[in-house]
C-alpha cells in the first residue's frame, strides 16, 4: 500500500459528498489513507500529493468557514497530550491508543470536533475509518480531498470487520420536518444496518450511537437516562414509509402525523427514537453506549471557543434578531432552552467510550449530555443576553450603519405572536415614504413574516417543552475521572457561565464562522 506521510492534519468543510481512513504512524507523523465507497480507486497520487496548502498548516489543525477559506483564528497547534498522568481516572487516552475506529457522520459539525479531539489527544490512535455518503465516486473523491488532505486510495472495506474496535454512528438527518422515507432511511435504517455490520466485527469493543435527548418525546418532569420500552412496531413504520402508494407529495406530512400520533415532537426525533429501538432489539452481545445530547451549539473550549458550522437550532432566532428582522418570538418565557457546547458532547462521548469499551459484560448505557437540570438557561434570560450583546456590538446594515434592536418580546400565545409580527411588518412599510419601494418592502416583509411563523411552528414543541433531562449517569462519569482528564476532557455543564458563553463565545463565533462575508451581517 502506498501512502503519503504528513505532519499536519487539516479539516476543511465542504458541501460535496466514500470511505476514508486516518491512520497515525507515530506521535510525530501520521499517514492518511483514503478510498471511496466504490470498488475501484477514485483518488490518485497526483491529485492529492501536492501538499503546499498542507505544509502551510504544518503541525496544526485547520478548521475553516463554509466558504473554504482558512481563517486566522481557525488554527490550533497539534500538540499531543503525551505527558498526561494516566494513573487513576477512566484512562481515556490509554483506551484510545492503538484503537481502530469506524465513524459515520464524520463530515458533520460534531464529527469533525470528535475526530480533531481524538487525533490531538491520542496521536498514536490506530486508524479511523470514515464513511462518507456521496452521489458518485467523483463527488466522494472531491469531498475527501477538500475535507482532509490525505494520501492514496485503497479498497479496504472488506478488512474493516476484522480491524475495527469501536463503531461511532454520528450520521443523522436533523431536519425536523423531513420526508418520512428519507428520515427513516438515515435515522432508523442506518443504525439497523450498522448494527448488523457490528455483529460481524470480530474484535468490536463498543457500538456508540450519537442520538438526541429529545428522543424521549413529549414528556414532562425529570426524564431519566433509560432505554425505551418497546411499544412500537418499527418494522411496520419502515414498510409504511417505503410503500409505493403515491404518497410522495405527502411524505413530510406523513412523518409529522406519525410522530405526533405516538407522542414525539417531529419526524427527526421520532425516527431517531426508532433508531435507538432497533439498536436495543438487535444488539445481542454487542456492547452499546448511547449519547443523547440536547441542543448542540458552538464549542466551549476545543479546538477553540466559538467554532461552529451552519445554523444550529437556536441560531436562526439569534440571527434574525441581530439583523432587526425579529423583535419577538413564540416561547414560554420561563421555559428552559437546553443547550450544550459541541466539545462537551465529544468529551462525554470519549469518556463513555473508554468506560464501556473494556467492560467485561455487554450492556447498553445511556448518557444525557444536557444542561436543563444541572445548569438551566431560561428563555427570558437568553433574550436578555441577546439584547446585551447586540446593544454593545450591533450588526451593520448594507450601508455600514449599526442596526439597533429593542429588547426581545416573548409571547406564549400564537395569536399574540402573529399579531406582533404583522404590526412590526406594517411599521417597517409605513416608515418608507417612497410608494414603489414600500410595495417591494411590503412583499419582503410578508415573506419574512411567513418564514418566522413557520419557524415558530416548527420550534413550538421545544420552546414549550416541559421536560428536564436528568444527567446522573454523566455526573457518575465525571466522578471517576482523574483531575487531568477533567481538564482535558471536561464536560461539566455546571461550569458554563451562560452570560459569558452566549455573549462572548457563541454569538461572536456565529458571526465569525457562519455569517462572515454575508451582506448586512458584520
Amino acid at each position: 500500500m502506498e501512502t503519503l506521510t504528513l505532519k499536519p492534519f487539516s479539516v476543511m468543510p465542504s458541501i460535496k459528498c466514500g470511505w476514508r481512513s486516518l491512520s497515525t504512524l507515530s506521535k510525530v507523523s501520521m499517514r492518511v489513507v483514503a478510498c471511496s465507497g466504490a470498488l475501484k480507486p477514485s483518488i490518485s497520487t497526483e491529485r492529492v500529493s501536492s501538499s503546499s496548502v498542507v505544509v502551510r498548516a504544518a503541525e496544526s489543525v485547520v478548521l475553516a468557514p463554509p466558504n473554504g477559506k482558512s481563517d486566522e483564528i481557525a488554527v490550533k497547534s497539534l500538540v499531543p497530550y503525551v505527558d498526561m498522568d494516566e494513573d487513576g481516572g477512566i484512562g481515556i487516552v490509554k483506551f484510545l491508543r492503538g484503537k481502530v475506529f469506524f465513524i459515520t457522520g464524520a463530515t458533520g459539525f460534531l464529527g469533525k470536533v470528535l475526530i480533531e479531539k481524538i487525533l490531538r489527544t491520542a496521536p498514536d490512535v490506530g486508524k479511523i475509518y470514515v464513511l462518507i455518503k456521496a452521489k458518485d465516486e467523483e463527488a466522494a473523491a472531491e469531498r475527501l480531498k477538500n475535507d482532509v488532505y490525505v494520501g492514496l486510495h485503497v479498497d479496504f472495506s472488506h478488512l474493516i470487520a476484522n480491524d475495527v474496535d469501536v463503531i461511532v454512528n454520528s450520521a443523522a438527518n436533523t431536519t425536523f420536518d423531513e420526508r418520512y422515507d428519507v428520515a427513516i432511511d438515515i435515522n432508523t435504517k442506518g443504525p439497523s444496518n450498522l448494527m448488523e455490520f457490528a455483529k460481524k466485527c470480530s474484535k468490536l469493543k463498543l457500538f456508540l450511537q450519537i442520538s438526541t435527548a429529545y428522543v424521549n418525546g413529549q414528556r414532562q418532569g425529570r426524564i431519566m437516562e433509560k432505554p425505551f420500552c418497546k411499544e412500537l412496531d418499527v418494522e411496520s413504520e419502515m414498510k409504511l414509509a417505503f410503500e409505493d402508494n403515491g404518497m410522495g407529495q405527502n411524505m413530510k406530512e406523513l412523518g409529522l402525523q406519525r410522530a405526533k400520533r405516538y407522542g414525539w415532537q417531529d419526524t427527526y426525533v421520532f425516527t431517531k427514537a426508532m433508531g435507538e429501538m432497533v439498536i436495543d432489539e438487535m444488539r445481542g452481545e454487542v456492547p452499546v453506549a448511547i449519547i443523547r445530547p440536547s441542543v448542540i451549539e458552538s464549542t466551549f473550549k476545543d479546538p477553540f471557543p466559538g467554532w461552529m458550522e451552519g445554523n444550529r437550532m437556536m441560531d436562526p432566532i439569534v440571527l434574525y434578531y441581530g439583523k432587526g428582522q425579529l423583535t419577538g418570538f413564540l416561547v414560554d418565557p420561563n421555559g428552559v432552552i437546553d443547550v450544550v457546547p459541541a466539545d462537551m458532547v465529544v468529551n462525554a462521548t470519549l469518556a463513555a467510550m473508554a468506560r464501556h469499551g473494556r467492560a467485561p459484560r455487554p450492556s447498553m448505557n445511556i448518557y444525557h449530555v444536557a444542561s436543563s437540570v444541572a445548569n438551566p438557561l431560561v428563555f427570558h434570560r437568553l433574550a436578555d443576553l441577546l439584547h446585551q450583546h447586540y446593544d454593545s456590538s450591533p450588526c451593520l446594515d448594507v450601508d455600514g450603519t449599526p442596526i439597533r434592536v429593542p429588547s426581545m418580546k416573548l409571547f406564549d400565545s400564537v395569536d399574540d405572536f402573529s399579531n406582533h409580527l404583522w404590526q412590526d411588518a406594517a411599521r417597517r412599510c409605513a416608515s418608507t415614504p417612497d410608494g414603489k419601494l414600500s410595495k417591494k418592502l411590503e412583499a419582503i416583509c410578508k415573506k419574512t413574516v411567513e418564514q418566522l411563523k413557520h419557524l415558530a411552528d416548527i420550534y413550538q414543541p421545544y420552546t414549550f417543552f416541559n421536560g428536564r433531562f436528568d444527567n446522573s449517569n454523566v455526573q457518575g462519569l465525571m466522578e471517576i475521572m482523574s483531575e487531568e482528564e477533567k481538564r482535558e476532557f471536561g464536560f461539566d455543564v455546571e461550569s458554563i457561565d451562560w452570560k459569558d458563553y452566549i455573549t462572548n463565545v457563541h454569538i461572536p463565533g456565529l458571526r465569525r464562522h457562519v455569517m462572515k462575508g454575508k451582506r448586512g451581517f458584520n
